[in-house]
């Protein structure tokens, strides 16, 4: 998607609704400033507007760069952090105490950022004279890319104000409950998905699908429980009109490499390219790539921020594959001294063997994450931010399994089995129908989150789906991530599914106010 990397002098309004005031008979209007009173004008603006969306997605706190995987993967309970930075660690142990610090600022206002962005486009692009299928078209992509910040916003801070215009400086906005938030973020998906094509083509690829848009319509009735329209929206990729678009890729690891992105598994990625690095923030060199694989990496190829815990490791481990081996989805998702199951001896951490690492005793046990590492093709990670590896923001594989759920909640177990087998399949373990036939909705349930942690672990979807399961507000199920995660033993139901929000947002918006209990 290479047209998206080429955006556009509407990345730089926001600035212009900050200019000075006129100064006296001094102030001579610029013919050649582009601004809000110039720029939506043409078919070529509106593009290079959508485009700007996109380009949102390359700054550090925005979907889905650096951050966003220490809330939603490291936080968790298969995660935990030994960063230095004690602010960033902070995130991870649920004791944050500077709440204004780089990373929950940069996420809060790079999201608001695309945002504001989109808003710029739904609100402007249909007063411009131009193809109407292609304005149709961008304003589905802006409503979609709406809804998948909000998503995070609204995942991460719970109640969030709810920006439905392009803002203007002196705009001090209220909060939304998030019950107000995710209804916003089904009704923008709706209109996408009607909105948006089924694919593009050549340089095209990329841009947000109807499948995207169902995909994440279902994602977003799911959370809320709402298993019925769930099952609705993504039963359009598994079984309706997207049924011949998407499917399963043979080889697990092609949906974590830079060598075989935008496939027939690939419902939305977020398109990273790896270039020179101080491109700026707004330009044809933008986009950097990816900078999350330096803070993953172990010690001596990376800062070593981010960990995976050992339970985790052992989930892969309950069963072999149909010819007795290892779950080969294991070696994709962990990097740790038996990655290779012959064990250290064999095991490449970055070309070389664990044993020659000669780790110390509080090193050697640990568990990364290693999907998203640039371990396949660099021998380290370090000064290097521009990991070209696209984010896949949501596979099929993913859309199978929530499929899943929403079935068995609608007391549709037998059905659900289907869904669930085919994802197994594809890593060569047995189906559930045969080992495991007739179980109950609450067994189904207690498989599938065991299914969810061997298909996804490190793609940003636990939170939410611990979240979903109730992890968060009841103590016996709060007990049970604090034998996996002692950093759980911070977690106060009431306070700690939601992150406090930035203090610096708060200090100049005095109808913001703080999550309980922070």
């Amino acid at each position: 998607m290479n047209t998206l990397i080429k955006y556009c002098l509407a990345a730089t309004l926001a600035v212009s609704a900050f200019s000075c005031k006129k100064s006296l008979d001094l102030d001579i209007e610029n013919p050649n400033r582009i601004d809000e009173s110039n720029f939506w004008k043409t078919s070529k603006d509106a593009v290079e507007g959508i485009n700007a969306v996109y380009g949102n997605f390359y700054r550090n706190g925005s979907p889905y760069s650096r951050w966003l995987p220490y809330y939603m993967d490291v936080r968790s309970d298969d995660g935990y952090s030994t960063s230095p930075w004690n602010e960033l660690r902070s995130i991870s142990a649920l004791n944050i105490t500077q709440y204004s610090f780089e990373v929950n600022y940069d996420t809060w206002w790079h999201h608001y950022r695309g945002v504001y962005r989109a808003n710029q486009v739904i609100a402007n692009v249909p007063g411009i004279t131009m193809d109407e299928a292609l304005k149709g078209r961008i304003i589905g992509e802006a409503k979609f890319l709406r809804a998948v910040n909000y998503y995070n916003l609204v995942s991460i801070w719970g109640s969030v104000p709810l920006i439905l215009q392009p803002s203007q400086p002196a705009d001090k906005p209220a909060q939304s409950t998030p019950e107000e938030v995710w209804a916003q973020i089904e009704k923008d998906l709706t209109e996408a998905a009607a909105a948006l094509p089924a694919s593009y083509t050549g340089e095209e690829i990329g841009r947000a699908t109807k499948g995207a848009a169902y995909g994440y319509l279902g994602r977003a009735h799911l959370q809320q429980k709402e298993w019925q329209p769930a099952a609705t929206a993504l039963e359009w990729l598994v079984s309706g009109p997207g049924m011949a678009q998407y499917d399963l890729v043979a080889n697990y690891s092609d949906n974590f490499r830079h060598t075989t992105e935008n496939n027939k598994e690939s419902v939305f990625e977020v398109q990273f390219k790896m270039r020179p690095e101080n491109g700026g923030d707004d330009g044809p060199t933008s986009n950097v790539g990816t900078s999350r694989a330096p803070f993953f990496a172990p010690p001596g190829h990376g800062f070593n921020d981010a960990n995976m815990q050992r339970w985790a490791v052992h989930e892969f481990l309950k069963e072999n594959t149909t010819t007795g081996g290892r779950d080969p989805r294991l070696a994709i998702t962990a990097l740790y001294d038996s990655t290779d199951e012959r064990g250290p001896g064999f095991t490449l951490v970055y070309g070389a063997t664990f044993v020659s690492k000669n780790y110390d005793n509080n090193i050697k046990n640990r568990v990364w994450y290693r999907k998203y590492l640039d371990d396949y093709f660099r021998i380290n990670e370090f000064e290097v931010f521009n990991s070209p590896i696209n984010f896949r923001a949501l596979r099929f594989a993913d859309v199978l399994l929530m499929y899943a759920e929403a079935l068995n909640n609608l007391n549709r177990t037998a059905d659900a089995y289907t869904h669930v087998d085919r994802v197994r399949q594809r890593s060569g373990l047995p189906r559930l129908s045969v080992t495991r036939p007739g179980m109950s909705q609450v067994q189904f349930q207690a498989q599938l989150e065991h299914e969810r942690i061997t298909e996804l672990t490190g793609e940003s979807v636990r939170w939410n789906d611990l979240a979903r399961w109730g992890y968060f507000d009841d103590a016996n199920k709060l007990a049970v991530l604090k034998s996996r995660d002692s950093e759980f033993n911070n977690f106060i139901i009431g306070r700690n599914r939601y992150m406090p929000i930035p203090q610096s947002e708060i200090d100049i918006n005095p109808n913001l106010k703080q999550n309980p209990n922070w």
